[in-house]
């Protein structure tokens, strides 16, 4: 066991081994097809306090390692941890490096001993998590005393174009569902945590046509994994319909895909 390292807890849920299956298949094709994950995750990464520079950093969720590299540029002093559920991204991370430990963990049951880091950063993982409290507490145990929480999620609003599209077809649930801002700020309010910024910002990403954001979807491990999803392939007819309510929607850039980005940035008190 490392001085990093505690005993995992037993019973995953269901939801969350196929998120974790989900994403580790799609760890060869999501770098390819991630523009919206590098321009959310570096904007957090501006949202960092200077000082004091961290001198153990978590990334969580780190999915293939592209932001436990940036973090590794920036604090070149610092050791870096690397956590995800994903045991497919973790292997594909391992081989680019940045983090000096790689980790299979859950956000809501961290591998890590209590006091061990200054920095949890967090960038489009904690949408997954179905206690975003026990995340919060979670944080507040690994983090040492003036370290900092900074994540970003996903929330209600999240592509709703598609969602309105396929209500249009066959009202089943097509489009994964998150949390409402609001309940992102009760529960950043009622942690041990000082609140130091909260925003919700909306990313609006456009298309030439439905097939392609769905396809990027799927490359990206984050195409529909909510229960009462439809089994089996898509008909013929039902895409049609999709196809053609979308249309509702173009732009002249494009068919828009607008996800609701939520912002947080939390520091233990001293």
């Amino acid at each position: 066991m490392t001085d990093l390292s505690r005993p995992t807890l037993p019973g995953t849920l269901p939801d969350k081994r196929q998120v974790a299956a989900s994403f580790s298949r799609a760890a060869a094709s999501y770098d390819s097809v991630a523009a919206l994950q590098r321009a959310v995750g570096g904007y957090l990464l501006e949202q960092l306090p200077v000082e004091p520079a961290p001198s153990r950093w978590l990334d969580l969720g780190s999915g293939t390692g592209f932001f436990s590299r940036m973090l590794d540029e920036r604090y070149p002093q610092a050791t870096g941890v690397a956590v995800d559920i994903a045991e497919g991204m973790l292997r594909h991370a391992r081989d680019a490096g940045g983090a000096s430990l790689h980790v299979a963990g859950d956000a809501e049951r961290l591998p890590l001993r209590d006091l061990s880091v200054d920095l949890v950063f967090s960038s489009l993982a904690v949408q997954w998590c179905s206690q975003f409290a026990c995340v919060l507490s979670e944080a507040q145990r690994v983090l040492r005393p003036g370290g900092v929480l900074a994540f970003s999620s996903l929330c209600v609003g999240t592509l709703d174009e598609l969602r309105a599209s396929w209500q249009a077809v066959d009202g089943m649930v097509h489009v994964n569902r998150f949390r409402r801002f609001e309940e992102y700020q009760r529960l950043c309010g009622a942690t041990g945590l000082r609140l130091q910024a909260l925003e919700r910002r909306a990313h609006v990403l456009h298309y030439p046509d439905v097939r392609s954001l769905t396809h990027e979807l799927k490359a990206l491990g984050a195409h529909n994994l909510n229960a009462g999803r439809p089994a089996g392939l898509t008909g013929r007819a039902r895409m049609a319909g999709l196809l053609q309510a979308y249309e509702r929607f173009r732009q002249p850039a494009g068919l828009p895909a607008t996800y609701q980005v939520v912002y947080g940035v939390l520091r233990k008190p001293a």
